[in-house]
């Protein structure tokens, strides 16, 4: 069994179940981007979807040493609450990954403070649609996302608006958790593109 938790609309699960992953799950908050997998994996058997919190899946799914991959991409893991629910998320890891199963987390840092017009940051961008957030730094533990799109319409540009908290976890600090779950860290490395990939394995 693999666990795609915040799978969004399913990149890693279907490229989880195209691995071979006899069955893969699919876990997010949002059942339109559910409803979007399951139209993308018709012809993947091996694909199934839990709506529900990002603490609420590996309970409700998977029972102790039941796991051999859990993923969690793209910065979900910094839409917990807290430093405690990080941990609570990481204890539930350790305890349904079978022996030798693996735990791949990716995520940004977002410990450093930037100051003036670098709190904003282009995301992407094409003919029709162009995406930016702006960064506020409330605490010495969130931060806020400020999310502005401008969508093209028939009648011109549109923006949309909308903010969210995320966590600040310094990457060391993080693996220093994962270690503490009993965990064993076998990645921890910046990508090209920024995000920080940790990977870490239950002990055999």
């Amino acid at each position: 069994m693999a666990v795609d938790l915040g799978c969004g609309p399913g990149p890693q699960t279907l490229a989880l179940a195209d691995m071979g992953f006899g069955t893969v799950v699919g876990g997010d908050t949002s059942q339109e981007l559910l409803d979007e997998l399951v139209h993308l994996a018709y012809s993947r058997s091996a694909v199934r979807t839990h709506h529900g919190d990002l603490l609420d899946v590996l309970p409700e799914i998977a029972g102790s040493g039941e796991v051999d991959v859990v993923v969690c991409m793209r910065d979900t893991l910094l839409h917990l609450p807290g430093m405690d629910a990080v941990d609570s998320f990481l204890s539930q890891v350790s305890a349904s990954l079978a022996a030798g199963g693996t735990l791949v987390l990716t995520y940004r840092d977002l410990t450093r403070q930037l100051e003036g017009t670098d709190r904003f940051l282009p995301v992407r961008s094409d003919e029709d649609r162009i995406m930016l957030c702006a960064l506020d730094y409330d605490s010495p533990e969130t931060v806020t996302v400020n999310d502005l799109v401008y969508i093209r319409t028939s009648d011109g540009w549109h923006l949309h608006k909308s903010s969210y908290p995320k966590l600040r976890i310094a990457p060391d600090a993080l693996v220093a958790r994962i270690d503490a779950a009993g965990l064993t860290v076998t990645h921890h490395a910046p990508d090209s593109n920024g995000m920080w990939a940790t990977v870490a394995c239950a002990q055999q």
